[in-house]
């Protein structure tokens, strides 16, 4: 692959260096969590995570392990920079974001420390085009303080059928209810538009419910304006887990397959809508 070569000369001067043979693999991930413009980027020896948050109710991360890279080169114990993420995904797209088969965009992506831009290689069919990108100081990301110890209902659930509750659920409600319970209902979503209340249950016994593990009987809401952007990573994914801790707030965790079978996790935090009492 030409890109290989392309830089490796000035391999030294960079603190992160990661190369794909499919960009696809990391502009597809990096949609799922587009709903705003800028995003925080952190690198460690374990990979990339790229978080995007929206007024401190709403939290997603996408994580791309180290291996899924054909080349991650790390020179810090920590490399992190704030990006325009439009911009990153208009790069990493420059080439119409092909899908024939067969035939690909190699991405090499290098970055030199603080106050230095993010160095995009592109290559298709042997021509290479340079994107340089500004980056910005991160902000500290909120931290939800979402453990696990302190999770009082999951269950992983085949993505197909989440997606079928949200094409039949009434979008025009403000929230979403989630009801999680040891006993009927169960798994429960409860919407409430301009056509009435609907709910959409699911039996612990359902043959898409991989895990079904509820100690308590919890009934929490969801702005649904918060919800709407996990949509795209649902869109994606082939299962969900869906967390609920003692708080009450969600976490949605998404299992993404890329073009190459390869397994990646877009994960969601929301915080419970306080505003409105429960029936």
């Amino acid at each position: 692959m030409p890109l290989s070569t392309q830089s490796q000369g000035d391999d030294d001067q960079y603190v992160l260096v990661a190369s794909l043979d499919n960009a696809r693999n990391l502009s597809n991930i990096l949609k799922a969590i587009t709903f705003k413009d800028h995003a925080i980027f952190t690198a460690t020896t374990n990979g990339l995570k790229v978080t995007v948050e929206d007024s401190k109710c709403l939290q997603a991360n996408a994580f791309i392990q180290a291996e899924i890279f054909q080349e991650f080169t790390i020179r810090e114990d920590l490399v992190a920079f704030q990006i325009n993420l439009t911009v990153l995904l208009d790069c990493l797209n420059i080439f119409g974001g092909t899908t024939t088969p067969g035939v690909s965009t190699a991405l090499r992506m290098c970055y030199r420390g603080y106050g230095y831009p993010l160095t995009l290689f592109l290559e298709e069919g042997g021509v290479v085009t340079v994107c340089k990108i500004n980056t910005q100081e991160p902000e500290e990301p909120i931290d939800f303080e979402f453990c696990s110890t302190n999770v009082t209902n999951k269950v992983i659930l085949q993505s197909e059928s989440l997606k079928e509750a949200f094409s039949e659920l009434d979008m025009t409600s403000e929230v979403l209810q989630i009801t999680m319970s040891p006993s009927q209902p169960y798994f429960r979503l409860s919407t409430f538009g301009n056509a009435g209340n609907a709910h959409y249950d699911y039996s612990k016994d359902s043959d898409m419910m991989e895990l079904f593990k509820c100690t308590e009987t919890q009934t929490n809401r969801y702005k649904m304006s918060l919800l709407k952007p996990s949509t795209k990573a649902l869109a994606l994914s082939c299962k969900v887990s869906v967390r609920t801790d003692n708080r009450g707030f969600l976490s949605l965790q998404y299992l993404v397959r890329n073009d190459d079978g390869q397994i990646c996790f877009v994960e969601y935090y929301c915080c419970p809508d306080e505003e409105v009492e429960e029936n």
